[in-house]
């Protein structure tokens, strides 16, 4: 066991991943539209929730806030704020994930990040808030990416929603904002997403 004070290598800090692991990741992924008729199990899609919740956040304030459209009453609420060119991918995909950020989030930075006060930081400063919000919540949207291609699923990010429509159908009184939402659906033999980016 290492002592604090004696100098380590990088080697024996971490190991690096495999390239297998490096390829799903990154070098032989893509971005994709086209789907199985299959569900994805729920199991699954919080493992990859679990997963993105564990990246790393300014001050630890986690904005992001993840709603699973799983069936076709909730798909249906959610096709009149796509645009055109992504109704048919996004309708054929078996679970649609709208991944928004909370206006309030720094009402939980007490819990969060308890050794200071970054609450009083933000209270009343709705242009830092935003920011702040908008940055972080992006962050996890590619935590939930990456995520997902760990777990054997695909990701396909893509802009092209009303963001006001979408937010009065799904967050009507509440504080979340949206900024991207992303589609999950079966390709070949692994899991398929698609991220849509505002």
């Amino acid at each position: 066991m290492h002592s604090q004070s004696e100098p380590r290598t990088l080697a024996a800090v971490k190991a690096p991943i495999s390239q297998e692991a490096l390829d799903q990741l990154f070098r032989e992924a893509r971005t994709h539209s086209a789907w199985l008729p299959e569900t994805v199990p729920v199991e699954l899609l919080r493992k990859a929730y679990e997963l993105a919740c564990l990246g790393p956040t300014s001050a630890n304030g986690s904005p992001a806030r993840f709603v699973f459209l799983t069936t076709p009453g909730a798909k249906a609420l959610l096709k009149p704020v796509l645009a055109p060119g992504n109704v048919d991918k996004t309708m054929a995909a078996p679970v649609t994930v709208i991944i928004a950020w909370d206006t309030e989030f720094h009402e939980h930075l007490p819990k969060l990040f308890p050794h200071a006060d970054l609450r009083s930081y933000f209270a009343g400063n709705k242009p830092l808030i935003e920011e702040n919000a908008f940055r972080n919540s992006s962050l996890q949207a590619a935590y939930f990416i990456l995520a997902a291609r760990a777990l054997g699923l695909d990701c396909g990010p893509m802009s092209g929603f009303d963001a006001d429509k979408l937010n009065a159908a799904f967050f009507p009184t509440a504080s979340g904002r949206s900024i991207s939402s992303a589609t999950w659906a079966m390709e070949t033999q692994t899991s398929s997403t698609h991220v849509i980016h505002g």
